[in-house]
């Protein structure tokens, strides 16, 4: 097990732990064998390795013997004979091969007899077991045999034995114990029904002694470890999507995709190596001539294929083809499922045959598939495989009516990504096709205009205003004014979900323009309803609200819903009964009632979310939580589960999770959707990152700057401004201060109205780091700093209060922003003229609302402030329920800073020394209490009965604990916390 690797170990922990748990009792005189299995590739060598690598740590010898594939010429005892060449080459173990003269014909000694001798045979497994068990009497043994797969007749037999009846048997009371493992590997795929493993495998697992490990694939996050662990340069997240997809948990198809890369270049989707096609083809190969032509023309369906639909197209007899696809499915190349239908074991298999047809035989097989689906009715599925097929075999015409035909179908059931994807290769399709093949419906600019909006609803923002850009283009100056002004006006909505709300403004303006209000049109009116939404991001509410009216009046006279529902929530946020108040929310609730009964689920959930947003803001947080739910189950069923408002309505549900307190529901939950989110939806799980800070977690703050890495996203900016800023409280003003304010730069830009509502608690975070800069300048006397910081403490606070009396829909905010704009006044105070009492008082009273981890931080400081006052009582009371909350959300940092107050200021019913410090265990205590009185490590070791290697470990962990040096300081923690009783004449 001399094999090195040059990456961390990744993704096998759990199977690692099993087998280092069978070494260590192994080391205790129970002898125990694994048998390992797994695909090839899928990291059983890795593993053993490992597994070797720790027995070796802990004082075992590794022996290891591998099967070699020598296809009908095989060496007998070939792994055995390794195996005891090493034995035979360390003179630890001479006499004991002296003891065993038998084992001498596997080490070229000669010995007589022939396998065929029954009694020699004996002898020499008898040998080899009684080898083996007086090695593990000098030392720990560990065997390994790798590639069981290819193991000899003969080997196969003295494995069996030594399993049943040699070394691994229960030793009768009063005999000795054997120290010593045995791991086998095999390659599960390679065991096809008649493989003459099989039988000794059923055998074996039946016997106590003997447990079975199998090494599933591993995760996609493992393998995009595992990948980027590999690439000292970077990676884009889409290539190492298409690595993890591809290797679908091989770690070795993973190495070799990633080893394909062309150079520095950075493709999608990298060339399968020739090498790893060349070594799954030669398992094809092996294959009769028959299954090799179904298993092509399986490849030439996909992954998957119904058994009607390949016997159709392969032509074959039904016996010839049963008898093929089981000689396919014996080797384990192809899957039967219980729907009829066969699938490649694995995707690369499929790929290596697919690329390895002629490019005759694979036009052939697509036509004749295509063919084939043409006559099976129109699914959504058969839509997609023929227009599919229809391409590859260069029938462009009818692959674009299947194409068309497959986005219909992905727009009923929801799934906009599909219909985007079937969208988009009818666009490419359609000049290449004859104007007469066409279909008579639609034209480039209306298909661009679709695609946009499927773009958008599946979360792809920017791939949606580029779409419609490209609209625009494409309808010129010939286009009529209905549609030139509704491309703008897709524009001008498109627009606005990156945040480009100046030029959301101008589009929405040209398209209003463009189209008469007279006669009253579908078209004037929803080009009405964009330019409210974006005259209000700019802060023209006067000329928002002229035009909202007189397009809802024109709607109710169309009876055209879901554009009443649109226009009413844009009122709402007009009105002085805006969705704050339980006016606003009755006529948001009818909102939602038309653009549900309308069908129009783009406008029902901007609805939900207005509803959600304004409960939450109103400090309603459990009816916040009712919208919530209500719009994200909608967004599930309806397929938009990436669209902006679903994702806006994520990220307020993970807020509030956080808001409340609980915390371990909100990691929960953005661990669930990161998987799922599209690359633009990074900021929903925002609120997990706070959490991950609180805690003191590591990688919160480089997560942060990572989500501003991608083109500017107003929301990506205010989470990663929240996080950046509260980061930097502790012990970096500068830093926090110019956070906050390229943060407010950027999101005031990007509003538009100059307002945003998260100026208020971003300027609190920033005066809090402000004001301990001054509180320690003004303490060691130097005044002129101390005023420095208080001046910029001022530019803050006024951020905060313009802010709060007037946020970004020109009212005053509700209890959240209000609690905010309490903590910067009293933080103002602190960086002026020291902690007052009244101001923090008022702040603990408004983060009341709900928001347990803020009222926490502010408890904290006014117990500070009260401790300044000399009430102590009352700053005791404070301290302890502070650090009861930080205790309860797992928020260490600040459970620390409440210790270190607790201590300084000697308050009553300060915690325990076990709260102070991490607690030891039971043996760690005992270590330290003989520490205490200057024992070494093995004296430590002599009295509690433990080796001095044990013991160090022991001491090292106990200075981890208490954050100390060394010995010395050591002891002097443990006696000013109480935790040993120092000498009588020792003074603490």
């Amino acid at each position: 097990m001399a094999q090195t690797f040059g990456t961390p170990f990744i993704g096998r922990d759990g199977e690692l732990a099993r087998l280092t748990g069978v070494l260590d009792r192994a080391r205790e005189g129970t002898p125990r064998a694994v048998v390992v299995s797994g695909d090839a590739g899928v990291g059983k060598t890795r593993v053993l390795t490992e597994a070797a690598a720790h027995a070796t740590r802990t004082g075992m010898t590794v022996l290891t013997g591998h099967c070699v594939d020598l296809g009908d010429v095989g060496l007998p005892y070939l792994p055995f004979t390794e195996i005891l060449g090493v034995l035979g080459g360390d003179e630890r173990f001479t006499a004991a091969l002296t003891a065993h003269p038998a084992v001498g014909r596997l080490l070229g000694a000669g010995g007589g007899g022939t396998d065929t001798d029954t009694s020699t045979r004996l002898r020499l497994f008898e040998g080899v077991a009684g080898l083996l068990a007086d090695a593990a009497d000098i030392t720990p043994l560990l065997l390994v045999l790798e590639d069981l797969h290819w193991a000899d007749q003969s080997s196969r037999d003295l494995l069996r034995f030594l399993l049943s009846r040699g070394v691994l048997q229960s030793p009768t009371p009063g005999s000795p114990t054997h120290r010593l493992a045995l791991f086998a590997s095999y390659r599960a795929d390679d065991l096809h029904r008649r493989h003459p493993l099989r039988p000794l495998l059923a055998e074996l697992v039946r016997l106590p002694s003997v447990a079975r490990l199998e090494l599933r694939p591993m995760a996609d996050a493992e393998v995009a470890r595992l990948v980027r662990a590999l690439r000292t340069d970077t990676l884009s997240d889409t290539t190492v999507r298409r690595i993890v997809d591809r290797a679908e948990g091989n770690a070795f198809y993973a190495e070799e995709l990633l080893a394909a890369l062309p150079g520095d270049l950075d493709p999608a989707a990298p060339a399968m190596p020739s090498g790893l096609a060349d070594l799954l083809l030669i398992r094809i190969e092996q294959l009769s001539d028959t299954a090799q032509q179904v298993l092509r023309t399986a490849a030439v369906a996909g992954r998957r294929v119904e058994h009607d639909l390949l016997r159709d197209a392969v032509q074959l007899p039904e016996d010839e083809l049963e008898s093929a696809l089981r000689e396919a499915v014996g080797r384990q190349l192809l899957v039967p499922g219980e729907d009829a239908t066969y699938s490649f074991r694995h995707a690369l298999a499929r790929e290596a045959v697919y690329t390895d047809l002629l490019p005759g035989e694979r036009v052939r097989l697509h036509g004749a598939f295509a063919k084939l689906l043409a006559g099976r009715g129109h699914t959504a599925k058969s839509a997609a495989e023929r227009a599919h097929h229809s391409r590859e075999s260069h029938d462009l015409a009818d692959a674009l009516t299947a194409s068309l035909e497959a986005a219909d179908h992905a727009q009923r059931v929801g799934a906009p990504a599909e219909e985007l994807h079937h969208v988009e290769a009818a666009l490419e399709l359609w000049p290449a096709v004859d104007p007469g093949a066409r279909p008579r419906e639609g034209d480039p600019v209306t298909l661009t205009l679709r695609a946009s909006a499927a773009a958008a609803h599946a979360g792809q923002t920017h791939r949606a205003v580029s779409l419609t850009r490209a609209a625009l283009a494409r309808a010129g100056s010939d286009a009529d004014s209905e549609l030139a002004a509704r491309v703008r006006y897709t524009l001008a909505g498109n627009l606005m979900r990156v945040d480009s709300l100046k030029a959301a403004f101008t589009y929405s303006s040209e398209a209003l323009a463009m189209i008469p209000a007279e006669p009253p049109s579908y078209t004037w009116v929803w080009a009405a309803a964009t330019h409210v939404m974006a005259a209000r991001y700019m802060g023209h509410d006067e000329d928002a609200e002229r035009v909202a009216r007189q397009a809802l009046h024109t709607a109710e006279e169309l009876r055209l819903a879901d554009a009443q529902a649109d226009l009413i929530i844009s009122l709402v946020g007009l009105e002085d009964r805006n969705r704050r108040t339980a006016e606003g929310r009755e006529r948001l609730r009818r909102a939602r009632d038309l653009a549900r009964g309308a069908g129009n689920v783009s406008v029902e959930m901007r609805a939900l979310f207005n509803l959600a947003i304004g409960a939450y803001e109103s400090g309603a947080l459990d009816e916040c939580l009712t919208w919530l739910a209500e719009g994200l189950e909608r967004a599930n069923r309806s397929g938009l589960a990436s669209s902006p408002y679903a994702l806006e309505l994520r990220y307020l549900q993970s807020l509030i999770l956080y808001t409340l307190g609980r915390w371990d529901e909100c990691a929960r939950a953005a661990a669930v959707d990161a998987e799922r989110l599209p690359p633009a939806g990074g900021f929903a799980v925002g609120p997990a990152l706070y959490v991950s800070l609180a805690r003191g977690e590591e990688g919160a703050t480089e997560r942060a700057r990572a989500l501003l890495g991608g083109p500017f996203d107003w929301m990506a900016t205010l989470v990663a401004g929240i996080v950046l800023a509260d980061a930097a409280l502790r012990g970096d003003p500068e830093g926090a201060v110019a956070s906050v304010r390229t943060t407010l730069a950027a999101l005031s830009e990007g509003s538009g109205s100059g307002r945003p509502d998260i100026g208020v608690r971003l300027a609190a975070l920033a005066l809090s780091a402000v004001a301990d800069a001054a509180v320690e300048l003004r303490t060691n006397g130097d005044g002129a700093g101390a005023l420095r910081w208080a001046d910029i403490a001022t530019e803050l606070v006024e951020v905060a209060r313009s802010t709060a009396a007037k946020g970004e829909d020109g009212s005053r905010q509700g209890p959240e922003g209000l609690a905010w704009l309490a903590r910067a006044e009293a933080e103002w105070l602190r960086a002026r003229s020291g902690p007052d009492v009244a101001a923090w008082e008022r702040a603990v009273a408004a983060f009341d609302y709900g928001d347990p981890y803020e009222l926490a931080r502010s408890e904290r400081r006014l117990a500070e402030a009260l401790l300044v006052a000399d009430r102590r009582e009352e700053a005791a009371e404070r301290a302890r329920a502070a650090r009861d909350t930080a205790v309860r959300l797992g928020a260490v940092p600040l459970r620390e800073e409440l210790d270190t107050l607790i201590r300084r200021g000697r308050l009553a019913d300060a915690p325990s020394a076990a709260d102070r410090v991490p607690a030891l265990t039971a043996r760690e205590s005992d270590v330290l209490r003989l520490l205490a009185r200057g024992r070494t490590n093995r004296q430590i070791g002599e009295e509690l009965f433990i080796t001095g290697k044990t013991a160090s470990v022991h001491v090292s962990n106990i200075l981890a604990k208490l954050g100390a040096a060394g010995r010395t300081e050591a002891v002097a923690i443990a006696y000013r916390e109480g935790l040993v009783e120092p000498p009588p004449n020792t003074r603490a």
